[in-house]
């Protein structure tokens, strides 16, 4: 066990999750790193960038300030000239060169979190760079419209935007602009790109390819912050009895008997981010289910015959475990991320008000 000085500001949620705990999630994250940095899905398992950034944002909120600086250094390594990252990797070999707008815009959320966490200037100003050109490259792919395409091949952007991935890259941009700000660097042209990509989720959910059976499209417009107050509110009960499994946590997909605890732990941080505290706290004890011995934890349970699936133990659950702990806790200074209280907006117009309806 680490010295109880190390355990001081260790996010941990009373009679659920110890500080002790917390920290032996971290060390089964850390465990799995390769000398590279990069930390990939499970034992043996690939890696993707938006997968690895929540690691390393994890190993930060669990005083692991080392192994996230690895991580966010592998980063940087694998980043392609044109800004953007392979969407999956195998001990560093691309096995797949196709890029998704979502995964290389939650650098910005990463690097925003370890400044916040840490205060490290130096290290915003190294990751600038990274940070910098990966919004452009992402920026590239957003439409007239204001919604972002989700991926790019050899032959050009694939013509569909998806809901959870622009809603995920609107947090993003948000903590962008934070790092401009932060390094004195202004980037006016973000600021209307984010007031673009804000407005089509809330008043144009239409332009979006629509995934209902989803949960992520359920609660993502939420936990990024661009739906908020009553409209919020509304959104998540509107289809709470949908995906919400009492005491299990929630469905990854609404028609199957199937729970997870990434999303189950992102469903806490959304809850958490409108003040529904309470019954975040409910859903963050309900998925503990998935945790192992060593502090790791299974994907998902299909509670129907009680059986893990997929059979693995993947670092980005345990990864949405600590955040949300975090959320829970204000153990770290970048507990709030998501709540986005100091996060700028870009540029709005009257679309973006609370009485807007969905």
């Amino acid at each position: 066990m680490p010295p109880k000085s190390d355990l001081e500001n260790m996010p941990a949620v009373t009679g659920v999750l110890t500080p002790a705990q917390c920290r032996q999630t971290a060390d089964s994250i850390a465990a799995l790193q390769y000398s590279s940095g990069e930390i990939p899905w499970s034992d043996g398992g690939h890696t993707d960038p938006w997968d690895h950034v929540e690691c390393a944002m994890a190993l930060s909120a669990a005083g692991l300030i080392d192994e996230a600086r690895a991580a966010f250094d592998w980063s940087r390594a694998q980043q392609r000239p044109d800004g953007s990252w392979p969407m999956q990797f195998r001990r560093g070999v691309a096995e797949d060169a196709n890029s998704d707008s979502n995964f290389c815009a939650y650098i910005a959320t990463g690097v925003w979190h370890h400044v916040l966490v840490t205060g490290g200037r130096r290290f915003a100003e190294s990751m600038w760079p990274t940070v910098r050109d990966a919004v452009d490259f992402v920026l590239g792919l957003q439409t007239a419209t204001g919604e972002i395409h989700w991926a790019t091949t050899p032959s050009g952007p694939v013509a569909e935007a998806l809901l959870t991935g622009c809603s995920s890259i609107y947090h993003s941009l948000r903590c962008a602009l934070a790092l401009a700000d932060f390094l004195d660097d202004p980037q006016p042209e973000w600021e209307v790109s984010v007031g673009r990509l804000g407005h089509a989720i809330v008043a144009h959910p239409d332009s979006f390819t629509e995934k209902p059976h989803h949960s992520m499209d359920w609660y993502y417009p939420v936990l990024s912050g661009a739906v908020r107050g009553p409209n919020a509110t509304a959104r998540i009960e509107s289809r709470w009895n949908e995906f919400v499994v009492d005491g299990l946590g929630i469905r990854c997909v609404d028609d199957r008997p199937w729970v997870t605890g990434a999303e189950t732990c992102e469903l806490v941080i959304a809850l958490d981010s409108i003040g529904e505290r309470k019954a975040a706290a409910e859903q963050f004890a309900a998925m503990q289910h998935l945790r192992e011995n060593d502090g790791s934890y299974w994907t998902g349970l299909v509670f129907s015959d009680g059986k893990r699936w997929p059979v693995e133990r993947t670092t980005w659950t345990g990864a949405a475990v600590i955040l949300a702990a975090d959320a829970l806790s204000d153990s770290t200074p970048g507990s709030g991320i998501f709540r986005g209280s100091h996060l700028p907006r870009g540029l709005e117009g009257d679309y973006d008000c609370e009485c807007v309806t969905r």
